[in-house]
């Protein structure tokens, strides 16, 4: 239906949970519905928000932020397209631009979509989730042999779908859900247990399977010893058993997912703005006391105005359950013939990752372009790690962090030559009548006087003096000169690798040259060595990981460096 100025549509919304891999699988349904549709165009968000952009992060425009990124992104004939600022405000980066309207992106895909396909490294890295499909739906699914009471499997059997919902109310349980099941069963007791084989999906089986639960005595479960053939079907029949029970405890009441499904979807994000630019919180910060009132009220106000009474009611699975109970027959008998010819369940080696595989999963995560390990350590140069680091710490820096330089085509410099030359100046040396008050102050409070001087005529003739960029930057040489004797001697000092004797005459000639009396005097005030220092402690920081994420590797793979596994167990000399 028409909401608003949106156009008539269909939306809905899911709860994957843990899986995944069930969102990406909506994203597969959704690009080929518009395959097939050629005249619908569709978007899809989560929680995070545009998750297709977060997949793509590394190759996003610069202009794209979280911010501007609402109603840009769609898919359109079967392929992913991004709606760009205007060509005007691309030109002046404002980067706050209002987001445009779906009616206004809608009229932009059909007229001038070709020009709106995002660029092949993005679509790239978003097909990539959703390459394999629908084959992999195979694949994700589980087979596995449970001892069951019979009456759950007759439900099963007529909604297969229904062992979601147990095995989530099993595996988030509370004590409150655990007081269905310090008593004999109601609905499903285990007298009437049968063997038969349940389809899950690998998340599910996983939530299940790796969940360690002792029954309570009086629910009348009880399991054989570990040792038993059929332990594993025991233990999946009982916990699936209590996660029945407990949504059957729940019936009659409200679902929880029903009041969130209603607050989660665009009608209300759209109610919830516009409620914010009318000023209706008033000024007060969100979380607070007064805030949290005022949305209650709107939320008590939306569900009861804008929604009608059927979208907000939702049947609990508890009631799902009792209803096909009072309808679907339960034939232990046939269940029993069943069970002598039961297919083979499937095998969980899946759940086993070893070393190896995981460094697989992680090489193909990363890149499946890079080197081995013998291939790096082969051709690896230390000398690259300290370029590198040269590199990175003379980049641009924002206050959202250190970023790569911008290619040419994106970058827009402008240069104002007069003020690049008054910086200069300013920063070579300026006249003295450039000094305010505050600067003579300043002189007078640390005892730059006048009578410091030999003589008041001297001292005003030296200040009316212009004092040449050579002479400061050569007493500025000397403070260092000074600075670098003191602390050589020191632990600071001593930390430090220094050159070795005639390793580089050219790096030590600025500390020679820095004044008339250095370096006849300290012989043994050596240049540190600033590269073989970096990279020490680099491979220090990177050893100290374990081969965990940290720092250095993060820092050092965003510029395409890539450290070998660290195969010196004796540390760095």
């Amino acid at each position: 239906p028409r909401v608003g100025e949106t156009p008539a549509h269909i939306g809905g919304t899911t709860l994957f949970g843990d899986n995944v891999e069930d969102e990406w699988f909506i994203v597969y349904l959704v690009r080929e519905i518009t395959r097939d549709f050629p005249g619908l165009a569709a978007r899809i968000d989560d929680n995070d928000g545009e998750f297709l952009l977060i997949e793509a992060a590394d190759f996003l425009p610069k202009w794209l932020n979280p911010e501007n990124s609402e109603n840009r992104v769609f898919f359109y004939k079967g392929e992913l397209h991004i709606i760009p600022l205007s060509e005007s405000l691309e030109q002046d980066w404002d980067l706050s631009a209002p987001c445009p309207t779906i009616s206004e992106a809608l009229a932009l895909l059909s007229t001038r979509s070709e020009e709106f396909l995002a660029a092949e490294p993005i679509r790239a890295a978003v097909y990539k989730r959703i390459d394999g499909y629908p084959e992999k739906i195979r694949a994700s699914l589980h087979r596995a042999q449970c001892y069951l009471p019979a009456a759950i499997a007759a439900v099963l059997r007529q909604r297969p779908s229904l062992v979601a919902a147990a095995v989530q109310a099993f595996y988030l349980r509370d004590p409150a859900d655990l007081r269905a099941c310090r008593r004999p069963f109601q609905t499903f007791p285990p007298e009437q247990r049968v063997m038969t084989v349940v389809t899950f999906t690998r998340c599910l089986y996983a939530q299940l399977v790796q969940q360690k639960f002792v029954p309570d005595r009086r629910s009348g479960y009880t399991l054989p010893a570990p040792s038993h053939p059929q332990y594993k079907a025991h233990e999946l029949g009982m916990k699936l058993a209590h996660g029945f029970e407990i949504l059957c405890s729940k019936s009659g009441q409200v679902s929880p997912d029903s009041k969130r499904n209603v607050l989660s979807g665009p009608l209300w994000e759209r109610f919830l703005r516009s409620l914010k630019e009318k000023d209706y919180f008033k000024g007060e910060m969100e979380g607070s006391a007064k805030y949290s009132e005022l949305l209650h009220m709107a939320e008590d106000y939306f569900q009861q105005s804008v929604t009608t009474p059927e979208s907000c009611v939702e049947v609990s699975p508890g009631d799902e359950i009792l209803a096909l109970l009072q309808t679907t027959p339960v034939d232990l008998k046939e269940f029993e013939r069943e069970a002598a010819c039961l297919p083979p369940e499937d095998d969980d080696s899946w759940l086993d990752i070893t070393p190896d595989a995981l460094d697989q999963m992680l090489k193909e995560a990363r890149d499946d372009s890079l080197p081995s390990a013998n291939e790096e350590e082969q051709k690896y140069d230390l000398e690259a790690v300290a370029e590198s680091m040269k590199a990175f710490v003379s980049k641009v820096s924002t206050h959202e962090g250190a970023e790569m330089p911008w290619s040419s085509d994106e970058s827009h410099v402008t240069f104002d030559v007069d003020s690049f030359t008054k910086a200069i100046d300013r920063i070579l040396g300026a006249d003295s009548e450039e000094l305010d008050s505050d600067d003579l102050d300043e002189e007078e409070e640390f005892g730059f006087s006048d009578e410091d001087d030999e003589d008041s005529g001297a001292g005003n003739q030296t200040r009316n003096q212009k004092v040449s960029p050579d002479e400061l930057i050569g007493s500025l040489k000397s403070y260092m000169h000074e600075m670098d004797r003191e602390l050589a001697q020191t632990n600071v000092g001593k930390s430090f690798t220094t050159q070795k004797k005639g390793a580089s005459s050219v790096a030590a000639a600025p500390s020679e040259s820095a004044g008339p009396d250095c370096g006849a005097e300290d012989p043994e005030l050596a240049p540190v060595d600033v590269d073989m220092n970096l990279v020490a402690n680099l491979l220090e920081s990177y050893s100290a990981q374990a081969g965990l994420a940290g720092p250095t590797s993060n820092i050092l793979q965003s510029m395409g460096v890539y450290l070998p596994e660290n195969t010196d167990h004796s540390g760095l000399s």
